[in-house]
């Protein structure tokens, strides 16, 4: 099992790829080799990114079936689920690096900074979850001067809620804490450009 720095930079050299067009003949290959993975598999990373369409974890690492355990939700939120999932399997697996991926123009964030604008926004009780586990991350924000620069606002509460989660992670189950503290676990942050293609990571 590679390190956690090691599962970094293959993650980085994968995104290479994806913004400059080009994708592995290992990756190809792994899609005809399919029936290989039907019995076992051993993922790499946990990605833990946001449900849009246009951030598909395993294209934009340039990754292919059995490299990556992926968890997508709207917003990147951790909750429960997400949490479980995240244990099962670095534990499962022995994996050694979750990434929390956000990303620009990310949706769910700013139906949160609509949610802090105006209160009467009707939203499902489920949506409002979502929404409600970003605004902590993005509220503070808002009531700074960031408030009257919108797009600023944005890309701000976009990685306020990205380092949100990696806490979250970080403190929010014993299970994580132990493979952190044990030095068998790292958690670390990304972000996504949709402009551009490339994924910037940060700790």
């Amino acid at each position: 099992m590679a390190t956690a720095s090691e599962a970094i930079e293959r993650l980085k050299e994968g995104n290479r790829c994806f913004a400059s067009g080009v994708r592995s003949i290992a990756t190809i290959a792994k899609q005809i080799q399919r029936a290989e993975f039907i019995d076992n598999h051993a993922p790499f990373a946990i990605i833990l990114g946001c449900s849009d369409s246009r951030v598909p974890a395993e294209i934009i690492f340039d990754q292919g079936l059995g490299d990556l355990f992926v968890i997508r939700v709207a917003g990147n939120v951790v909750a429960p689920s997400q949490i479980g999932s995240v244990e099962f399997a670095a534990e499962r697996f022995g994996i050694p690096l979750v990434v929390v991926l956000g990303h620009s123009m990310c949706g769910a964030v700013k139906a949160t900074i609509e949610d802090l604008e105006s209160s009467n926004k009707e939203r499902s009780r489920n949506v409002q979850s979502i929404v409600s586990r970003i605004r902590p991350a993005v509220e503070p924000l808002f009531n700074t001067e960031l408030r009257e620069q919108p797009d600023k606002l944005l890309e701000s509460a976009i990685r306020a809620n990205i380092l949100a989660a990696m806490n979250h992670l970080r403190h929010g189950s014993q299970t994580l804490e132990k493979l952190i503290q044990d030095g068998s676990l790292e958690i670390v942050g990304a972000e996504y450009s949709l402009e551009t293609g490339e994924v910037t990571f940060f700790a």
